[in-house]
């Protein structure tokens, strides 16, 4: 019997990162396309920024809804309207110009991608054993469809313009609804309810914030920024290529991770990994650019499915589903915070003191989670 609700545990959750998988490409390319050929889109470079951020600010708003929404209604409704929402908004980044209406589909698509990624990583610990590889599993999963798209969307907007290819991307999101089909309908008991409307943020809370700020804002924009000059050929297809290996190495690693976590424990690695990370971090501030990038890179692949495990063994029972929407959303404060301070620093303030003070935060919040209290 274990064996048989760990497969099937498994075939959701892989199911739910497909989904997830095919419902991102808009997203991912409107972040390589939108700041290159904002004119197209009737948008000034400042509003294409707060276009680009607007996802994760409704997020942090939103996901206590979402989550609650989640619980009642099951994987299956809550997928399926997701996917439908995604295909939706690539339709309207094909077809619609100007800040306001690109602003109410960056909104509709920060709530979409909550109820997505709260399905994949509910999903992928709701079985206690082998929770780690099915959080590796699943981000390699979910990571297929940006990388592929990425490359994509600056070949096809060099050739057709920057706005056809969301076309495509609107047929792909739709074919998400043929897998959220063979997702559970049950619903989930009703996260507790908050006896405090706000606490001090725990070990894990805090590494979150960090993780986003560090790995998903100051490093990517540090990339582009302290790149810029040594981007050989067309900016747009190398930008593309360049963010597409970032998902290339979920793929490859993020299931490896997941199963060295299984073996030596997630709270270990995520140790050792984020010292090893805040190291090329330090090389990456102080000029070695290309080499240490690729370090974090993979560094970050194997990173990213350790948090989940440790979030449902602290928080088991109805808890669990609150519990990981509140990480996502002090992840989406730290990567949304995160390009707004490389964009002020980095021109003033020398990177080696950047990335330098970036790594001493990251090692030091994650040798904070070796403690479980106040999480």
């Amino acid at each position: 019997m274990p064996q048989s609700n760990a497969s099937t545990s498994d075939r959701h959750s892989r199911h739910a990162a497909m989904a997830l998988g095919l419902s991102l490409p808009g997203d991912t390319v409107l972040y390589l396309l939108l700041p290159m050929f904002a004119p197209a889109f009737d948008v000034s470079l400042p509003e294409a920024g707060i276009l680009l951020a607007a996802n994760r600010l409704v997020r942090i708003a939103g996901y206590g809804a979402v989550a609650r929404f989640y619980a009642r209604n099951g994987e299956r409704l809550t997928c399926s309207l997701a996917a439908l929402a995604a295909a939706v908004c690539a339709l309207g980044y094909a077809t619609l110009s100007g800040f306001v209406a690109l602003l109410f589909l960056r909104l509709l698509w920060g709530l979409a991608f909550a109820a997505l990624n709260l399905a994949t990583q509910a999903l992928a610990t709701a079985e206690p054993a082998g929770a780690a590889r099915r959080a590796g599993q699943s981000r390699a999963f979910s990571a297929l469809g940006p990388m592929l798209a990425l490359p994509l969307g600056g070949v096809c907007a060099l050739w057709f313009g920057p706005k056809v290819i969301f076309f495509v991307f609107a047929t792909v999101a739709l074919s998400a609804l043929l897998v959220t089909r063979q997702l559970p309908t049950s619903p989930h008991a009703e996260p507790p309810p908050r006896k405090r409307w706000f606490r001090l943020p725990g070990s894990l809370d805090t590494f979150s914030f960090i993780e986003g700020l560090v790995l998903d804002g100051l490093f990517i924009i540090g990339l582009s920024y302290l790149g810029r000059d040594l981007l050989p050929g067309n900016p747009v297809i190398v930008a593309g290529l360049l963010l597409s290996v970032r998902y290339l190495a979920e793929i490859i690693l993020s299931s490896a991770g997941g199963h060295m976590a299984e073996k030596h424990g997630a709270k270990t690695l995520l140790v050792i990994f984020s010292v090893l990370t805040s190291v090329a971090l330090v090389g990456f501030g102080f000029g070695w650019l290309w080499t240490c990038a690729l370090a974090i890179v993979i560094l970050r692949a194997l990173l990213l499915p350790l948090l989940p495990p440790l979030v449902a063994l602290r928080t088991p029972g109805p808890g669990r589903i609150q519990a990981l929407a509140t990480r996502s959303v002090w992840r989406d404060m730290g990567a949304g915070a995160g390009p707004v301070l490389a964009g002020l620093l980095l021109p003033i303030v020398p990177s080696a003191w950047i990335y330098g003070v970036a790594a001493l935060l990251l090692s030091a919040t994650a040798i904070a989670c070796l403690r479980q209290r106040g999480d």
